[in-house]
């Protein structure tokens, strides 16, 4: 799932993955240092420029990409992990980590795109949070409208006017991408059995 900052992805993926057992939210790697709350290996696993240079040439990220002078990327060992019990892996990434993911993935990801209601509502929203300085959101309303520019990269696009219904929008998407036979592996044998009764 990817956004403008302030769009509600996150809001969204954190209550899907409380909703869903089978559901678990990739944690990313990040150079920008934490937030006040944020926590090791909860938000992210924050990492020196170093020891995220480090993942990058020993290939243990998934995906990464640069944004806003910082380092983002998905970690593959903890993915792996949860895909092979079973969960389906949730990630909160920006267009590029996206298309890098759908590229690597191409039958198993599934991209969804949040769209801000308006732009002046996006503006208030990274205004409301209080958690960054004018010039910082700034910077996140410019690197906002580049990501918008990818919208139709996706597979789905949820518009974030009313919180509840966005959710709705994302449920009917999950539940419906987990009905298609090649998501569940268990199918053929079940149809097999149902044929010889």
């Amino acid at each position: 799932m990817s956004s403008p900052a302030g769009a509600g992805k996150t809001s969204l993926s954190r209550r899907l993955v409380a909703d869903y057992a089978d559901m678990v939210l990739s944690i990313s790697a990040t150079t920008r240092p934490p937030r006040p709350g944020e926590e090791e290996g909860r938000e992210y696993f924050f990492k020196t420029r170093e020891e995220f240079q480090a993942l990058i040439d020993a290939g243990e990220l998934l995906e990464w990409a640069e944004v806003n002078g910082n380092g983002y990327g998905t970690p593959k060992a903890p993915v792996m992990a949860a895909l092979e019990a079973g969960k389906d892996v949730l990630f909160d990434i920006d267009w590029q980590g996206a298309r890098q993911v759908a590229e690597k993935t191409p039958q198993d990801s599934v991209r969804v795109f949040v769209l801000p209601p308006s732009w002046s509502d996006l503006s208030r929203r990274l205004h409301a949070r209080a958690q960054d300085t004018e010039e910082v959101i700034n910077q996140r309303l410019a690197l906002g409208q580049r990501e918008i520019a990818h919208w139709s990269e996706y597979d789905y696009v949820i518009v974030n006017k009313d919180f509840d219904r966005a959710y709705a929008d994302l449920i009917h998407i999950y539940r419906s991408e987990r009905m298609k036979p090649g998501r569940n592996p268990w199918l053929p044998d079940f149809v097999r059995e149902l044929a010889e009764e």
